[in-house]
């Protein structure tokens, strides 16, 4: 076992799997529901409920309020209120500042245990306090206050010097009393309103809650185990079956198929697993067959090069031109592979950048073609240029010879037998055009994508070039997409092939350097 699968095994051990990662975390969402649920359910259950209770008796204040200039609706409204909200309701007429307590001007009864519509005489302080307070007075008392003959109020809390805040109660307190005070001025007079509405202690409730809580919690963390072994299973089955498949993809096992299924996500893993494991097949086969073309076209120049040295060593007189030429070719041929491989990998790693110029590309085809008057003289091809007019262009010169060079060879290659090819020049406003048509077998339409491929070959049987290397295309491509040129082929079997380029000419506007000629 090498280090990298040592460091692998120990960090497999050191990680957590998802079944005990997806208990975790339902134990720590559990745990936060929880103490939210005590939290507020349990601790501050006093303060929402006296707090709810402060609500009812402002929102009766303001009904009853708004029916003091309507002696035909206060006394419905007086009793509606007291109902509805569980309370007593006193209205007094304090026009004259002062209050008789055995004689209020209204009086609704909501409780039920009250000992009638009269307030001690002692209450008259509190009517002070809430003139004092700005109209607003509110005081918890004991409950105890309404059950004895004779009291004198014991505040508890109230809101004295803080007419908009909320008293409130705080602990496991016995049943309380709220006094609800408020003045108001209206064309009548001045009105006192006095309601009293009960507080029931909380104490037995919260220790429900608190009891419910618990046994809530414990309950939860039961089921969030079995949920955990549960959707673990379910989550991880697909995923445990993907990772088989992909140590086999990763042997080189191309024939697999990743079945993952049950989730969306997972789902569109293994298709896009499914699908880079076609590719990599495509790839891996290809590759295997640039290898076996390129040793082919290795070993054949090798080969010729070694008989005829041989021969030359062994045999007196065969030391001849000819052959010395034949060995020159050969190591020419290398030479050019070679060069075409390593052009190649510069273009894909992006280490070969081009330098860009202006230069007349029409006088550019012209001197290439003088490349091919010898084998046009010697093996009957025609090649044919045909320009209307003379255009400049802003590129690489080197890269773009290099571009028709290798489309003229390609041609040949697949020429046919009339050995007939033709490079036309089209301008079409700021655009020049350079395409290359022979009259060979032509390219079906489903391999036309793939013939930019660098392992790719329409003709799976191997043939050594006419000229070129056989990887022409491929730094065809690379080169255009470098100058962001548009490029394409048009084909169909039987009916030869017509590959072009296209280029921004020097007289568009993006252009405005001096051009220099070629």
């Amino acid at each position: 076992m090498n280090n990298n699968e040592k460091t692998y095994v120990k960090r497999k051990k050191l990680q957590i799997g998802i079944k005990w990662k997806m208990f975790a975390i339902l134990i720590c969402f559990i745990s936060l529901f929880a103490l939210a649920n005590w939290v507020f359910q349990v601790r501050m259950l006093n303060f929402f409920y006296q707090n709810a209770k402060f609500d009812e008796l402002e929102d009766s204040e303001e009904r009853i309020s708004a029916s003091l200039d309507n002696d035909g609706t206060l006394p419905d409204v007086l009793n509606a209120c007291a109902d509805e909200y569980y309370s007593d309701i006193w209205v007094y007429d304090v026009s004259d500042g002062m209050i008789d307590t055995n004689r209020p001007l209204l009086y609704a009864n909501g409780i039920g245990d009250s000992f009638g519509p009269f307030l001690e005489p002692n209450f008259e302080s509190m009517y002070r306090t809430a003139e004092n307070n700005g109209g607003n007075y509110i005081a918890i008392v004991p409950m105890k206050n309404f059950r004895e003959s004779y009291f004198e109020f014991k505040i508890i809390a109230d809101n004295y010097g803080d007419k908009g805040s909320y008293p409130f109660v705080s602990g496991n307190v016995r049943e309380v009393s709220v006094m609800y005070l408020s003045l108001h001025e209206t064309a009548e007079g001045s009105f006192l309103i006095v309601q009293r509405s009960s507080i029931a202690p909380m104490g037995a409730m919260v220790r429900t809650l608190e009891n419910q809580v618990l046994f809530m919690c414990v309950f939860l963390l039961v089921l969030a185990l079995v949920l955990a072994g549960i959707m673990s299973k379910l989550i991880t089955k697909p995923i445990i079956q993907i990772n088989e498949a992909a140590k086999n993809l990763a042997a080189g096992r191309y024939n697999i198929e990743f079945q993952g299924r049950g989730y969306r996500e997972i789902d569109e893993l293994s298709d896009t697993l499914n699908y880079a494991a076609n590719e990599l097949s495509k790839n891996d086969d290809l590759q295997k067959e640039l290898i076996a073309n390129v040793s082919h076209d290795l070993r054949t120049p090798l080969t010729m090069i070694k008989g005829y040295s041989e021969v030359m060593r062994d045999i007196p007189g065969e030391n001849t031109p000819e052959n010395v030429q034949v060995i020159i070719d050969e190591a020419t041929r290398l030479t050019e592979l070679v060069n075409d491989m390593f052009d190649l990998s510069r273009l894909q790693s992006g280490t070969r950048t081009p330098e860009l110029r202006h230069f007349c590309i029409t006088e550019a085809i012209r001197s290439a073609m003088y490349r091919y008057e010898k084998l046009t003289m010697q093996d009957g091809y025609k090649i044919e240029f045909v320009a209307d007019g003379d255009v400049n262009v802003y590129a690489d010169s080197g890269m773009i010879l290099q571009v028709i060079y290798n489309l003229i060879n390609n041609a040949i290659n697949y020429s046919g037998e009339d050995k007939n090819i033709k490079v036309i020049q089209t301008i079409n406003g700021d655009t020049v055009r350079i395409s290359v048509s022979d009259n060979g077998e032509g390219i079906s339409e489903e391999d036309i994508p793939f013939i930019w491929d660098r392992y790719y070959k329409v003709d799976k049987v191997h043939r050594r070039a006419t000229v070129g290397t056989g990887i022409g295309l491929s730094i065809v491509k690379g080169i255009l997409e470098l100058h962001n040129a548009t490029y394409g082929v048009t084909s169909a079997p039987g009916a030869g092939s017509t590959f072009w380029f296209e280029l921004k000419t020097s007289d568009s506007e993006e252009y405005k350097a001096e051009i220099v000629e070629l």
